[in-house]
C-alpha cells in the first residue's frame, strides 16, 4: 500500500502538545480513508511535505516569504502523487531556497499541521495535511529566490514570531529550542 510508509511514520510521531495530538489523529484518519491523499486533485485536501531548515548552530531557521499567501513560512509543497514525503520536503527545500546542500537531520517526522488554504482563482478552499521534517544547512550558502517566493531569510529563533506568529510556526520554534538544548 502506497500510504503505509507514511502511516508508519505517523504512528511513530510523538506530538508536542494536545493540538498536535488532535491533528495527528485527524491526519491518520485522512490518510487511511483517502487512497489518493498524495494527489493534488483530491479537492478536500492533500498531503504536503515541508522542510524546517536550521543552521548548523541550531540558532536560526530559513523562512520564505510565500508569494501567493503573502506570509512567511518554511519551504514546502505538494507531493503530486509521490508517497515519499521526506523526499518531497527535501526537493521542495532545494527548489525554493536554491540550497544545493541540505542535510536531513532525521527521517522521523519533526512536526505535523493541518491548515486551510483559502480559495483562489484556480482552486476551492482545501486543507493541507503538512508533514514537516528537520534539516540543516550552511547559513553562509547562497540563497536563490524562485517564482513561489518574494524573499528568503535566515531568522533567529527568538525573532521568528516577528515574521509569523501562528501557533503552527511557534510550535516548531519551541521544538527547535528544545532540540538545541539536547
Amino acid at each position: 500500500m502506497k500510504r503505509q510508509k507514511l502511516l508508519n511514520l505517523l504512528d511513530q510521531h510523538q506530538p508536542f502538545d494536545d493540538n498536535e495530538q488532535q491533528m495527528l489523529a485527524k491526519m491518520i484518519d485522512f490518510v487511511r480513508v483517502n487512497s489518493d491523499c498524495f494527489e493534488r486533485s483530491l479537492n478536500i485536501g492533500h498531503i504536503t511535505g515541508s522542510a524546517w531548515i536550521m543552521d548548523k548552530a541550531h540558532e536560526n531557521v530559513l523562512l520564505m516569504h510565500h508569494r501567493k499567501l503573502n506570509r512567511w513560512f518554511q519551504p514546502g509543497g505538494h507531493t503530486d502523487g509521490q508517497s515519499d514525503v521526506l523526499a518531497v520536503a527535501l526537493k521542495e527545500a532545494q527548489e525554493e531556497t536554491g540550497l544545493a546542500e541540505i542535510e536531513i537531520l532525521s527521517s522521523s517526522i519533526f512536526d505535523i499541521d493541518i491548515h486551510l488554504i483559502p480559495e483562489n482563482p484556480k482552486e476551492a478552499a482545501h486543507y493541507h495535511y503538512d508533514i514537516r521534517f528537520l534539516f540543516v544547512a550552511n547559513v553562509n550558502s547562497p540563497l536563490q529566490i524562485n517564482a513561489e517566493s518574494k524573499n528568503l531569510s535566515w531568522v533567529k529563533l527568538n525573532e521568528v514570531s516577528l515574521y509569523n506568529n501562528s501557533e503552527s510556526i511557534l510550535r516548531m520554534v519551541q521544538k527547535s529550542l528544545l532540540f538545541h538544548k539536547l
